[in-house]
């Protein structure tokens, strides 16, 4: 089974999979939290959206609590702060975990995936960043404090879509 197969529902709770949130292309997945000191880089994840979506690219904002409760909001909430403040245009989710007993299925895959450092494992923060194919797989993983328009970002979205 592809990671584009998991099941997850969209932020306004209609049931989908990770495949119908990409439309089956590239796609950035970042677990985010609307009150982290590292929130303002949901102004560079919309840059990316706007910049690569009509070359067939999308980012996937998960929310997620599990950091000293940065997401305490409702889907509500998440979505009007989202669209108010930053201008969210992709696809957000539930909120899910990302590590420990009850780490969604798709963090299952994903934090498998090493970073630059050779480093796999949990989720280190609100934030991290991993870039998968079209296909499902996990290309590249940035860790929190890698701004969404750092050139190492660009460069693998970039490559992926020549």
């Amino acid at each position: 089974m592809s990671i584009l197969d998991s099941s997850i529902a969209r932020l306004d709770g209609t049931p989908a999979t990770l495949g119908d949130l990409t439309g089956g292309q590239p796609a950035l997945l970042v677990n985010v939290a609307s009150k982290c000191g590292l929130t303002p880089q949901y102004t560079g994840l919309e840059k990316l959206q706007e910049t690569y979506a009509e070359r067939g690219f999308t980012v996937v904002g998960l929310p997620c609590n599990q950091f000293m409760g940065q997401e305490p909001g409702s889907a509500e909430e998440i979505a009007e702060f989202c669209s108010a403040t930053y201008g969210v245009s992709f696809p957000m989710t539930e909120k899910i975990e990302v590590n420990g007993d009850d780490r969604h299925e798709i963090y299952r895959t994903l934090t498998a995936a090493p970073d630059e450092e050779g480093e796999a494992g949990d989720v280190q923060w609100n934030f991290e960043k991993f870039l998968i194919a079209a296909d499902g797989t996990v290309i590249s993983r940035f860790r929190p404090r890698t701004e969404p328009d750092d050139e190492r970002i660009v460069d693998a979205i970039e490559a992926m879509l020549d």
